[in-house]
Formats: structure tokens, sequence, C-alpha cells
């Protein structure tokens, strides 16, 4: 039996107080729907079937390069970390995989396992590191890492992501993404060519390591650490190393990667058109890699990635199944809650983009009606699904209301008890 985080009594005692409204809503918008030939049983059932995955990461506390600011009842450790990602499961029933990152999540693979299995939560992709140095490592990270000028150094990150799919192995895991920090502060600091082409040896050296039923994620980023020039920065240099790696190799797409004002949509259909999309760090920015909650500044961006999604979906693209993970930092709020937020508006989004009418979408666009196009997805974009979203939640067991149910279960204050602060201070970007 799935151990439960927050008393069952007190998600169904709280489900039944909104029971009432909710099927009065669901029905409602139900009826709308149906006149626009759109049948709401369908849809909701899409949405139950529709999960993304929390990183473990995600439920500490973030930080800045300036400072970070520790809240309460943090976790102290991978098994922590795996209660509380229990917790945003039970409520939302939409995360029940987690992603991993080594070597902070470092413990018995058959230890983690057996937590995961009590929790009812299996394991996502597996996330190396090597944009920072670990205790005890022979070489440092500090000028590069797959990339580096010094051999060795090289041949330390390649280990360290091999050790990584051992680890994915025996947990279950089907997949390894790998995002480095490589780049160069200074114009001439950096032979760009060479440095790209050590990169890709390196890759390679880890693409002969994957089992056959893997795939790996490389992940582009435009600046960060590496502010002047940075090895893989953006979706075409990402693309070139899908293609040169082979066929089990994909673009992993963070939406807080990209400048300012970039069609990240459009990077997403291009990708699916050329089969390397691989997956998603969903969160959102408003200058860069601000790793807020997903939909806090552009929640309409979010709409516009997924209903390339269920383009693709709908069209039916060959071996199209990718990925799909939150990726945020959080600095102001509690990480739990931040999580229950970013999956439901995850799921908002593809509720939403089950909902564009892909037959007068298809037909505006055949006739270059501009604008009757735009209010098409406009139209799907402008409803309310919340009804959806909840009763998927509640035929699974989850909450109608996950932050009330939370905030009342108390959680964050007991586990405040159980785990000693941690101490102030500290800078960089967790």
């Amino acid at each position: 039996m799935t151990e439960s985080r927050i008393a069952p009594d007190l998600v169904a005692t709280d489900n039944d107080k909104r029971a009432t409204a909710l099927k009065a809503d669901y029905e409602a918008l139900g009826a709308t729907l149906a006149r626009r030939g759109v049948d709401i049983e369908a849809v909701t059932r899409q949405v139950a079937e529709f999960f993304v995955a929390v990183p473990s990461w995600g439920v500490g506390t973030g930080g800045t390069r300036f400072a970070r600011f520790p809240g309460t009842g943090e976790p102290r450790g991978i098994f922590d970390k795996l209660d509380d990602c229990a917790v945003i499961n039970q409520l939302t029933q939409a995360t029940p995989n987690v992603s991993l990152h080594i070597p902070w999540d470092k413990a018995d693979a058959s230890e983690l396992k057996a937590k995961g299995n009590a929790l009812g939560l299996g394991f996502d992709a597996m996330n190396s590191n090597t944009f920072s140095d670990a205790p005890g490592q022979a070489h440092s990270y500090k000028y590069g890492s797959l990339s580096h000028t010094d051999a060795a150094t090289r041949a330390q990150a390649v280990e360290h992501n091999l050790e990584c799919i051992e680890i994915g192995k025996a947990l279950g895991s089907k997949a390894l993404t790998v995002w480095i920090g490589d780049g160069s502060n200074f114009p001439g600091q950096s032979h760009f060519t060479k440095a790209f082409e050590r990169y890709l040896a390196s890759m390679a050296d880890i693409y002969k390591a994957l089992p056959d039923d893997w795939k790996l994620f490389s992940e582009h980023k435009m600046y960060e650490p590496a502010f002047y020039s940075t090895i893989v920065q953006d979706w075409g240099t990402n693309y070139l190393i899908a293609q040169t790696l082979g066929p089990k190799a994909y673009c992993l797409v963070d939406l807080g990667h990209h400048a300012p004002n970039t069609n990240i949509e459009m990077i997403v259909a291009r990708l699916i058109q050329f089969g390397k999309l691989g997956g998603f760090h969903f969160n959102d920015s408003k200058y860069g890699d601000d790793d807020l909650d997903a939909g806090a500044i552009d929640p309409y961006r979010l709409f516009l990635v997924f209903n390339e999604l269920v383009d693709a979906e709908q069209r039916g693209v060959n071996d199209f199944n990718p990925a799909h993970m939150i990726d945020q930092s959080h600095n102001v709020t509690d990480p739990i809650e931040s999580l229950i937020n970013s999956a439901n508006e995850i799921r908002r989004a593809y509720a939403q983009a089950l909902l564009v009418d892909r037959k007068a979408l298809s037909g505006y666009q055949d006739d270059n009606d501009a604008l009757m196009a735009s209010e098409t997805l406009k139209r799907a974009y402008r409803a309310d699904v919340e009804p959806i979203l909840a009763e998927a939640r509640r035929r699974a067991g989850g909450a109608i209301d996950p932050i009330a149910v939370y905030r009342a279960s108390g959680y964050r204050r007991q586990v405040a008890a159980e785990r000693p602060a941690s101490a102030a201070g500290g800078g960089g970007i967790i």
C-alpha cells in the first residue's frame, strides 16, 4: 500500500466541501464545450493521463548569484526530498516520477528504489552534474568539463555520466540529461571549434554507454555561467549535437534558456518536424533563466508550446513521446506549493490546447486569415478549464484544491520540527 504523507481523510473531507460546486461548474463547462462539439469527458480523461516529473532539487529553497535564504523544513537529503515529492503527487495526482541529480542525490540504489516504491513514486531522467565540483574529485570543472582542454578532466566528466547511467539502470530510469556550464567569459579565452570538437568526442563516449532503450537529452542554454560564449548555446547547436550522436540523442528544451522574446514554440515545432524533440524543463521567466513557476509570467506562451505538442500528437507524428519535467528555483515561495501550482498550470495548458478547433485553424491558415487563425487559438486559451483539472484530480484520489489541503495539513510545520534548520547565507544558484 502506498504511504500517504498527508492523511487521506483530510483530502476526502476537503473534497466533500467542494464537490457540489465542482459538479455544477463541470456540468456548465461541459454544456459550453458540447456546443463547440467537444466532449468534456474525453478531455478530462486525456488530462488525467498527462503526467509531469518533478525535480528532486526543486523541493529545496533555491538561491541567486548573491545569496541563498534557507526555508523552514528543508529536506536534508534525497529521502526527505522524496517525501516532499510524494506530497505533491498525492495532492495533484500529476507527478508520479522524480528526476534525480547526481551527486546531490547519490545514495544506495536499492534504498532509493524501496523508498520510491513505498511512496508510489518512480524515477524519471537522471541528471549529471559537471557544472560544479564535488568534494574529493581529482580535477576541477572551473574551466569546463566535457570540453575541457585537459584530457583527464574530460575523462572524469565522462565517467561521472557513465555512473549516472548505472544508477539510473538500477532505478528504472530510461534517460540521461546532460547540461554543462562550459564556455568562456573573455574573447580569445577559448577556441570555439576545438572546444566543440572536444565536447562532441566526450558526448560520443557517453552515448556509446547508453542502454538500447535509453535516450540522451542534451540541453542548450544561451548563457550562464559562461557569458561570452557557451558550448551548447542554442537549439541549432543542440540539434547538430543530436544529429551527430545518433538516433538515441535528442534535444531538451528548457523554457528559460532562451533570449527574451525568442519564439520557443517555433523551436518546438522545428524539433518535432525533424524528430529530435526529447522533452522539456518547464518554468517561466521575465529576463532570462529566472526559473519561476510555470505559467507565472507568460501562460499564453506555455499554451502556445502545448498547441504545437497537441498538434503533433493529433497528427500522429512517428515516435512522438517527449519527456515532461518541471525545473524551477524557489526563492520566495514554499517549494511544494510552487511545484503543485506548476503541475496544475502545465496540465491547464495541455487541456486548453486540446480545445483548439484544429479543422477551423487549418482552414484559416490555408486562407491566410491571420485574424481568425489567432482568434481560434485565443478561444481555446480563454476557456476556464479549472473544472476539468479539478475533476481529473478528484477522480484519481487527489485534492480538488491542492494548496488549501496542503496548508490545512500543516505538513511544512511538521517537517520543520523534524528537520534541522539550514544555516543562512551562501551564494550561488541551486
